[in-house]
């Protein structure tokens, strides 16, 4: 989701105009697949991300392989781009990808000593800083987290020999026109020389270029074509008794955290054989276990904060600069429970599945398996807004509890411009929500290149307010349809797990 320029966000907000809904289309597609082609288990995508440009996308899928995509569209214009910025005239071009390079990231294991089969399939990936030309980028499956850099390298060759190559191999004899034979066989130097004569005595095989011994020049090193090469630099291992189910990258880009259901582990980048154990929920007694951490992620700019989530669908903000081992949180962010609402399924659709935070670091964004919230790290009395993603499938939670679709967990993201949200659904369907001033934007669409059903425009009246203006609670975003425009039932086996907005 490329949203509207910075720029276009500041102006929005100084006239205080509602950001008009955008009309969206379908731009490009990876992986497409041919009619009848059945979809493979390890083909299936399980991670997502944009790099901090926008200009790099990398996909991790469930047969261990991390795929990169290049943006393309802006080499045209890199040379003009800062007369155009002067001119204040906008480039606009849809973004295009092409496909970059790929390489096996992950490969599946045995653990022996626990008799646990590890699969190799992609949790998560993020990106790293880069540095000199080279891509950086961690990728972890259930146990082990590599890190990797990605960059050109230039195929060289010799060329411009005084020797023609056909007679010469490689550092060996000069060839002459014919091989000789076992009878009559002299030893040669690498330079051409020969062992039955005087040292340094050339051998009569050998030939001067016309111009003799001055016409002599040095080989030269061209560089014929560039490769792509992707080389894991390091390893980190046995750190998790648990599944890794996040990794975040810190803001001073020397560190970064890894989580499981019980614990967040904090690492330095170069050093692969310690970690340091910063949150630990494990009780003495795993019977008293309440709750478990389902996502983390560290603040874009404090380098000591970080904020994680729990299947009681609370979030807590924790400063490292408190203590060692942060058990105790800076604050606490949880909806309080409406008194008589609460039933079988109250817990486990309230377990927040994934949370992101805002670009400007203020705010939080979570998503449960039926809502998006917005919450203010100012205000930890509740959160500053919520959107219904598929409010449809609550009188259906029994049926989803049976085939397990209840325990998806659906991934959330925010707009560079901190205009948009958006998250996934089912039926290959997505829901896009406005949360700039005035905006009652809440779209439906269908993550397809042939969309079978028409963009929803859901325009709800309502006050909403900007990031930098939320002050209070407010709900938006509802169906109240459990069917498509055309009719048909929602398939429960396409969803969008996944999502992920470019910077």
């Amino acid at each position: 989701m490329n949203g509207a320029g910075s720029a276009e966000a500041a102006a929005v907000a100084s006239v205080g105009v509602p950001l008009q809904p955008l009309e969206w289309k379908f731009s490009q597609v990876f992986g497409e697949r041919t009619a009848g082609e059945e979809v493979q288990e390890v083909d299936i995508i399980s991670a997502i991300e944009f790099d901090r440009t926008g200009n790099y996308l990398a996909t991790g899928d469930r047969g261990g392989r991390v795929v990169l995509f290049e943006r393309t569209d802006t080499r045209e214009h890199d040379g003009q781009r800062r007369d155009l910025e002067r001119m204040d005239i906008s480039i606009n071009r849809h973004p295009e990808f092409r496909y970059k390079t790929e390489f096996q990231s992950h490969e599946p294991e045995f653990d022996y000593l626990r008799s646990l089969e590890i699969e190799e399939k992609i949790n998560k990936v993020r990106w790293c800083q880069s540095a000199n030309g080279a891509l950086f980028l961690l990728s972890t499956n259930d146990k082990t987290i590599k890190f990797w850099k990605v960059q050109e390298k230039k195929v060289k060759k010799v060329c411009d020999m005084n020797v023609d190559p056909e007679n010469a191999t490689g550092n060996g004899p000069i060839l002459g026109s014919s091989m000789p034979t076992s009878s009559n066989c002299k030893q040669y130097t690498a330079n051409g020389g020969s062992l039955d004569g005087p040292f340094g005595f050339p051998s009569n095989d050998f030939s001067f270029s016309p111009g003799g011994v001055p016409n002599l020049h040095l080989p030269m090193l061209t560089c014929h074509e560039t490769s792509i090469v992707a080389r894991c630099r390091r390893t980190y291992p046995h750190a998790h008794d648990y599944h890794i189910n996040s990794i975040s990258n810190n803001s001073d880009g020397e560190t970064f955290i890894s989580a499981d259901d019980l614990r967040i582990n904090l690492w330095n980048l170069e050093i692969c054989n310690q970690s340091f154990n910063i949150v630990d929920v494990k009780p003495a007694n795993m019977e008293d276990l309440t709750e478990v951490i389902t996502s983390a992620e560290f603040h874009p700019t404090h380098c000591n904060m970080l904020a994680y989530s729990s299947s009681k669908g609370s979030i807590r903000l924790i400063d490292m600069r408190q203590s060692a081992l942060c058990d105790s949180h800076s604050k606490l962010f949880e909806e309080k429970e409406v008194p008589g609402s609460k039933s079988f399924f109250t817990e486990i659709i309230a377990s927040i599945s994934d949370i992101k935070f805002a670009k400007d670091g203020r705010h939080i964004l979570s998503r449960d398996y039926m809502n998006l919230k917005l919450w203010d790290i100012n205000m930890d009395s509740g959160p500053v807004a919520s959107f219904q993603v598929h409010e449809y499938l609550r009188p259906k939670l029994c049926d989803l509890y049976e085939n397990d679709s209840i325990f998806d967990k659906f991934e959330c993201c925010l707009s560079g411009d901190g205009l948009r949200m958006a998250t996934g659904s089912y039926s290959n369907l997505f829901r896009v929500f406005g949360c700039s001033e005035g905006s009652t934007e809440a779209s439906t669409l269908e993550a397809t290149k042939n969309p079978m059903r028409r963009q929803v425009q859901t325009l709800l009246s309502g006050s909403s307010r900007s990031l930098g203006t939320l002050s209070r609670g407010f709900r938006r975003g509802a169906d109240n349809t459990g069917v498509n425009t055309n009719g048909n039932a929602f398939d429960f086996t396409a969803k969008l797990l996944s999502s992920m907005a470019s910077k």
